[in-house]
């Protein structure tokens, strides 16, 4: 996800991605753990892309 596209959802939706994003994040983990992905480069970009969310939420709580 770009951040063009995170700053232009509305606070109930990013924290909503975010959240889809974590339990994503926990099951490639957990899957990587007992069957090797194809692609582990998927796990790194799924944590950048918390980051990014996390990282606007903060932005935006910070500036209110």
């Amino acid at each position: 996800m770009k951040m063009n596209e995170i700053k232009s959802l509305a606070d109930k939706d990013l924290r909503e991605k975010l959240e889809n994003a974590e339990l994503a994040y926990t099951q490639l983990k957990l899957n990587h753990s007992v069957t090797p992905l194809e692609n582990p480069s998927q796990i790194k970009a799924a944590r950048r892309d918390i980051a990014r969310m996390q990282t606007e939420l903060r932005q935006r709580e910070l500036n209110k």
